[in-house]
């Protein structure tokens, strides 16, 4: 997926009424500003603006966008766990653009699944690299995920599949190889998984006793 074509929303405290604002928050209004015109600038399609409230999750899930993008300031920390929470059921690449210079917990947030975390540094022409590299890292990360979870369920089968190996063996005398032949051609006459034919064996065994 080419960076222009990123569906990003964006996070950011809700807008300053003129009465409340003082220079800090003129000056954060305008920071965040200026990150959506290079966000707009570099390609990127903005399909919202969101508060970070309690329906950031349900706002989400509703647009499905390619990637969070982050506007905070002091109160980053709290913009991050907000997000992080909203996004647990369907992960996406989230990046935070933050003046605080309290980088105390850029460890947690990254460890939480950040994938880019910067302090300050606006410029239009540094926007498009720190998003393509976070995508990158988010996709290595995914098939990093994916990778293990296929490995925890091939260990699984290999078990499964070493017991119902077992039962053959017992109860029909069949050596190693032979319980593993019969095994893998009744999986493909079923057209079962090997693991699955061998949980419904075990099942079975079980059942029966």
């Amino acid at each position: 997926m080419s960076s222009p074509s990123l569906r990003l929303v964006i996070i950011a405290p809700d807008s300053l009424t003129p009465e409340l604002a003082d220079d800090h928050a003129v000056l954060q209004a305008e920071r965040s500003r200026q990150l959506r015109i290079g966000l707009l600038e570099s390609g990127y399609n903005i399909i919202a603006v969101l508060p970070c409230d309690p329906f950031l999750a349900e706002r989400l899930a509703q647009l499905q966008p390619d990637m969070v993008i982050v506007d905070a300031e002091s109160e980053a920390r709290d913009a991050l766990e907000h997000v992080v929470s909203a996004s647990r059921d369907a992960r996406r690449p989230i990046v935070l653009f933050t003046n605080d210079d309290d980088t105390s917990h850029v460890k947690d947030a990254v460890a939480a699944g950040v994938s880019a975390y910067v302090v300050a540094g606006l410029a239009p022409e540094r926007i498009r690299p720190i998003l393509d590299v976070a995508m990158a890292r988010f996709q290595h990360e995914q098939d990093l995920r994916t990778a293990l979870a296929n490995a925890k369920i091939e260990l699984s089968d290999r078990k499964l599949v070493d017991r119902a190996k077992g039962l053959l063996m017992q109860r029909h005398g069949l050596n190693e190889q032979a319980a593993y032949d019969k095994l893998r051609k009744t999986a493909m006459d079923r057209g079962l998984k090997l693991g699955d034919l061998a949980q419904r064996m075990l099942d079975a065994a079980e059942l029966l006793g």
